[in-house]
């Protein structure tokens, strides 16, 4: 058996001694959501660390645990904290959580992060459903040989962001009267943030935000045969697009003020699934 399989099943006989929770909607809280647990009806949490060899968060702003429970009558897995490939992780180690908890039973995977602009567009605080990305510099995270108990070696890209799932956030905004811009998401490797001729690069390369995660977490799901979504929280305009330097306590402060619309967004769509 693959030793990444191996330690999948060993992540997940250890779960199932603690819980026999079967989510259908995996959530991963990226920067602004972090108090999103109070939406959910929590049954049990298991931090990272009670998880041998499962790879922890150091991120400030992103606790370690998963969340178990229901928002609304959709039970969900919830990870509070992600795992970044600029921490130092192999890839294989940055998108186990995502294989972790397709084998849990989640069948759709709900990806939200803190991104820059690069959408001239966009200001800070806007919201950004995913609609397609572009992975720059972060390896593919299925190079190695094919987990066959997972997907296929060649697994199809057509449509990551399902487009069902895209409808029901399109619709779910209108109907609380959330505004949300649609676009590209961009994953580079971080942890710097991007210099200015980056930021142009990516613009022509049709970009409409960068960040650090997601990409390589959306590509792990696909191949395991989750529905994939996102949604991007627009933090601050990218490098070159203003006059301000770039910092995570921006960054943390921007998610913070649109956490309430942010919250109710995701609540709201989770509800429609």
């Amino acid at each position: 058996m693959d030793k990444r399989y191996e330690k999948l099943v060993s992540c997940l006989d250890t779960i199932r001694k603690k819980t026999d929770f079967v989510p259908k909607v995996a959530l991963i809280l990226g920067s602004g959501l972090g108090d999103y647990a109070e939406q959910i009806r929590v049954e049990t949490e298991v931090s990272y660390g009670e998880i041998p060899g499962f790879p922890i968060s150091t991120v400030p702003g992103h606790s370690g645990k998963f969340i178990f429970g229901y928002i609304d009558q959709v039970p969900v897995v919830c990870m509070k904290g992600r795992v970044h490939f600029y921490e130092g992780y192999d890839i294989s180690d940055v998108v186990l959580p995502i294989r972790l908890m397709h084998l849990m039973g989640a069948e759709i995977l709900f990806l939200t992060n803190a991104a820059g602009g690069v959408n001239f567009g966009f200001s800070a605080g806007d919201l950004m459903m995913i609609e397609d990305h572009l992975s720059v510099f972060a390896p593919n995270p299925l190079i190695g040989p094919n987990m066959e108990e997972l997907g296929t070696r060649f697994p199809d890209m057509s449509h990551v962001y399902d487009v069902d799932l895209c409808d029901l956030i399109e619709k779910t905004a209108q109907k609380e009267n959330i505004p949300i811009q649609k676009g590209v998401y961009a994953q580079l490797t971080g942890p710097s943030f991007e210099s200015p001729a980056e930021i142009r690069m990516l613009r022509t390369l049709g970009c409409d935000a960068v960040g650090m995660s997601t990409v390589v977490e959306a590509i792990a799901a696909r191949h395991c045969g989750m529905r994939v979504c996102g949604i991007s929280c627009i933090c601050n305009l990218a490098a070159g697009m203003g006059e301000r330097p770039l910092s995570h306590q921006e960054v943390q402060e921007a998610a913070d003020q649109a956490a309430p619309r942010f919250t109710r967004l995701v609540t709201e769509v989770i509800r429609g699934m």
